[in-house]
C-alpha cells in the first residue's frame, strides 16, 4: 500500500489550517504537504509535525506574487536573484521541517518574450537550484502542471517537458514530480507512463478528473493504480491533492477501501 499524505492547503479546510495536522493524523496520513510554509514560523511547524508524528514530505519553492497570478518565477527572465533567495527561504524551512524534497514551480510564459529565452532562463535557474539543494542533500522535484484548465500557459505542462529538463541539465538530485490528475488531462495512458517513469519519479500526487476532487469522483481507477505502483515497487510519498466535494472525512472511503476497511 502508498505512503499516503494529505495536502493541508486543499484538504480539511473544515478548521483553521492550524488543526488541519492533528486532523490529517486523525484519518490516517503520516505525512503532510501544503503548497507554502512561508506564512508560518518554522518553530510553529515543526511543532505541530512533531505533536502529530507526522513527516513533511514535500513543499514547493517560493513562487513570485501568488495572489496576483504568478505560479512560478524559474522561467522569467530577470527574476533570477529573487529565485534565488527563494531558494536559500525554501532551505531554511526545510532545515527546520526535516523536508527532503522541495518542489519548483516553473511559470507562466509571459506573453512576448521567446520560447528559447524562457526555456534557457528555465535551465539555468533549476541547474542552479540543483547544485545548491544537493550540497543540503536535498531533492529538487519538477512538476508537469495542465495548460488547458488549471494553468493556461504553464510551461512545463508534459512529463515529456519535465524528463527532457531534466536530460539536459543531468543532475542526480532532480526528479520529476508526477500529478496523475494534471497527466490525465494532458496525456493518459497514466498505469503505462508511471511505470516508464517511476525511476525517475521523486514524488506523486492525485485527484481524480474531472473536477479535481477525491478518487471515485471522475474517470480514474485509482485501485488499479496504487496497485500497479506496488507491484512496480514505488516506496515514496503518494499525495492527496484534491478538492474535496464536501466534508474531507466524508470523502476518505477511497483510502479505508485500499487499507482494506469497509466503506
Amino acid at each position: 500500500m502508498p505512503r499516503f499524505a494529505a495536502n493541508l492547503t486543499l484538504l480539511f479546510n473544515e478548521v483553521p489550517f492550524q488543526d488541519r495536522f492533528a486532523s490529517a493524523a486523525g484519518a490516517g496520513f503520516t505525512g503532510v504537504e501544503y503548497l507554502f510554509p512561508y506564512a508560518w514560523p518554522e518553530a510553529f511547524l515543526a511543532q505541530k509535525l512533531q505533536d502529530n508524528n507526522l513527516t513533511q514530505v514535500l513543499f514547493n519553492l517560493p513562487p513570485g506574487d501568488w495572489d496576483r497570478g504568478e505560479r512560478g518565477i524559474a522561467c522569467l527572465p530577470g527574476r533570477e536573484v529573487e529565485f534565488r533567495q527563494g531558494v536559500e527561504e525554501a532551505i531554511r524551512y526545510a532545515r527546520a521541517l526535516g523536508c527532503r524534497q522541495l518542489n519548483c514551480l516553473a511559470g507562466l510564459a509571459p506573453a512576448g518574450t521567446e520560447p528559447e529565452v524562457l526555456w534557457a532562463t528555465l535551465r539555468e535557474n533549476v541547474a542552479w537550484a540543483a547544485r545548491r539543494l544537493a550540497d543540503e542533500g536535498i531533492v529538487l522535484c519538477l512538476e508537469a502542471i495542465n495548460s488547458r484548465i488549471d494553468m493556461p500557459g504553464f510551461l512545463l505542462d508534459t512529463s515529456g517537458k519535465v524528463v527532457q529538463l531534466m536530460d539536459e541539465i543531468g543532475a542526480d538530485n532532480l526528479r520529476l514530480q508526477y500529478d496523475l490528475y494534471h497527466m490525465q488531462i494532458m496525456e493518459g495512458d497514466l498505469i503505462r507512463t508511471l511505470q516508464d517513469l517511476l525511476p525517475r519519479i521523486g514524488h506523486i500526487q492525485f485527484a481524480d478528473n474531472p473536477g479535481r476532487h477525491e478518487p471515485g469522483t471522475g474517470e480514474i481507477n485509482f485501485r488499479t493504480i496504487f496497485n500497479a505502483l506496488d507491484e512496480a515497487g514505488y516506496t515514496g510519498w503518494v499525495s492527496a491533492e484534491y478538492r474535496p466535494k464536501g466534508r474531507t472525512e466524508d470523502g476518505l472511503g477511497w483510502m479505508k477501501a485500499v487499507q482494506g476497511s469497509t466503506m
